[in-house]
This record gives C-alpha cells, structure tokens and sequence, in this order.
C-alpha cells in the first residue's frame, strides 16, 4: 500500500470522530420539512420517473471481458453504476449490483432482466467498491461471487461488511482517500476523495468511508465516480492522477434537495473536464427510480451540455460492450418519445 501524493496537506482528506467520517463540507442538509416534502413527492408525484415501455438492452457478451489480451479496453455497463472493465487482460468489476432489488423498501429496475446470469461470470482479478450504499453494495452479489473473486479494493471500513459476509480477510484491501495499492503487475489503484456520505441503517450514517477511483494498467487510465456531488476534488484527482482515457461519473438522481451528494448533467461534464478526461461514460442512471426527475432527463441534458463543450459521451445500452472507438449511441431517445406519448394521453 501507497500514498500517491507527498504533500496531503494540499489535497482533501477526510477527518474521523467517534467512529465517523467527515469532511470540511456537510454535503446532506436536508430538515425534517424538506424531508417530508420530498417524501410525499416520491408517493405522489409521477413526472415520468420510469419509462412506461421497454428499454433496449442486451444480453452481455462476455468474450471481450475474458480476454487476456495486452492492450485490450473494453467496458460492458450492468445498469446503474455496475461496469465490467477489460484493462490490458486484467478483469475487473465496479459497483457489482446483480439483483432486480437491491433492498426490501427499495425500487426494482425499471430497464428490464439482469443483461447477463451471475453463474456465467467467469474468474474475476478485482472488485472495487465505491461505498456501502445499497444501489452500490449488494449483501448477494458479494456472497455470490466471492469466490471467483482474487481481490477487493474498498474504502475504510467497508471491509467490515464483506468480512460478515463471508469473503475471507486476505482478499480485501480497504484504502484511505490517495492510498493505492498494485494488485497485479502494472496496475495500480487509487482511492479518491468524493462528495458524498455512507450508511445501510439508521444508525451507522458515515461510519464507513467513500470514494471515487482511478485505476491505471500499462496501457490505460480510466475514473470511476462512485458517487459524489460537484466539488473541487475534480480538479485535485485530475491534477494528481489525469488525464483519463475514459471517465465513469454519476448522472443521474439529483435533486435540488440533495445536490451536495448527488450533481446535475451539466455539473457531469464539468467534472469530467475537471479531471482531464477524454471520453466521458455516465453512470448511476436508467436503471433505478431514485429520484423525483424523469428517467430520460439525464441523458438529455448530459448530451445537450457534452454537444456544447465539444465532448464525446459513451452511451451504451444495459448489456452492451463499448470501447474506446465504439462508444454507442443515444438509444434512449425512442423510448423517451414514446414516454413522453403514453404521459400525454
């Protein structure tokens, strides 16, 4: 294990009190009203919120993960924040949600099957986990693949859960924002800072800690987000670890109540440019209703703000493998209009 930057003075790091982890910035401040507001809203208020119709998606073809080839890319998106990522052969899953609920109050998907069976995953190099959230730590998943698993790669704390889960102590590592740690030869991993808080309960609010990522192979650079509101950190992981090949960031369930945890589409792209990245690959979005905004808004703003900055988006369909030339293409616009169509009948 490494610390990637000499002086930390200069870079955001968290703090820790009581078994808790916090920042400089409170990033939740919703009260009680706000609360219920919202609440009422989410039983309420429809706003398009699911699709109304099917959702294009495919049936994951799992070929380019297993190659061993030096000098592959290819990343196959899960839903959601859940990616399969090919790096010069080495394997690795991010966020592994493979499971239509991922809580007993929480929503199901909404963009149709699982776009591939967790008993066909082959042997895996690595899982990395941006924080305990349910939509982003799934008890079955874990329990389920861990033994085809050669390592995890958490935040501070989150190792607890995988622990009472069964995955044996030696195959996790837990890091501390700017920590890294080299699982394999020419690969390196860094935890980065992130706008954001933890927690499975009432009672265990930011007992564990969260992160966003950078992962580096001989060939390769690519961020994933996790989640996290805008904020400066961008610009410090873009500094420290950047440029990015591909940059994986959360778009998706943001509201004006919440937007220190979550950012807006066009928040999306700045942190991309932030970070120095050159194609910008959105996550946390069609898959769960989350938030109170319609599920196509993402993607259209996103576009709108990516189109005007000059920035290429990679926009597959759940199941589908892109690489660095083939980044899909804006399959939700059908299904929008014929959202849009069956809302205004």
């Amino acid at each position: 294990m490494t610390t990637t930057a000499n002086a930390l003075d200069n870079l955001p790091m968290p703090g820790r009190s009581n078994n808790r982890f916090y920042t400089d910035v409170n990033p939740l401040t919703m009260g009680a009203g706000e609360t219920l507001s919202t609440t009422v809203k989410f039983l309420f208020e429809k706003n398009n919120r699911t699709p109304g119709v099917s959702l294009p998606s495919q049936q994951a073809d799992l070929a380019p993960f297993s190659s061993r080839e030096t000098g592959t890319f290819n990343s196959t998106w899960l839903g959601h924040s859940s990616l399969m990522i090919n790096m010069d052969g080495f394997r690795i899953l991010l966020d592994p949600v493979f499971q239509q609920k991922v809580s007993i109050v929480g929503p199901a998907r909404f963009n149709g099957p699982l776009p591939m069976n967790i008993d066909d995953l082959p042997p895996v190099d690595l899982v990395i986990i941006s924080h305990d959230h349910y939509d982003h730590l799934n008890k079955f998943t874990i329990k389920k693949i861990h033994d085809r698993v050669s390592l995890f790669i958490v935040p501070l704390g989150v190792d607890a859960h995988l622990l009472s889960w069964g995955v044996p102590g030696e195959k996790i590592i837990a890091l501390n924002w700017w920590e890294s740690h080299e699982p394999a030869r020419g690969i390196r991993v860094t935890a980065c800072p992130a706008q954001h808080f933890s927690g499975r309960g009432l009672t265990d609010r930011n007992r564990t800690l969260w992160a966003s990522w950078a992962v580096k192979s001989p060939n390769h650079n690519i961020f994933f987000s996790g989640d996290s509101g805008y904020f400066s950190g961008f610009a410090d992981i873009g500094r420290t670890l950047g440029p990015f090949d591909m940059t994986f960031i959360e778009c998706g369930a943001y509201d004006p109540s919440w937007h220190g945890v979550h950012m807006y589409p066009e928040e999306t792209v700045k942190a991309h440019q932030d970070l120095g990245g050159r194609i910008l690959h959105p996550i946390h979005w069609g898959t769960f209703n989350l938030a109170l905004h319609p599920w196509y808004d993402p993607m259209t703003r996103l576009k709108t703000a990516a189109d005007t900055a000059g920035i290429t988006i990679a926009t597959p369909m759940a199941g589908q493998t892109i690489d660095m030339n083939s980044p899909g293409s804006p399959w939700w616009e059908i299904p929008m209009q014929k959202s849009l169509g069956i809302a205004q009948k």
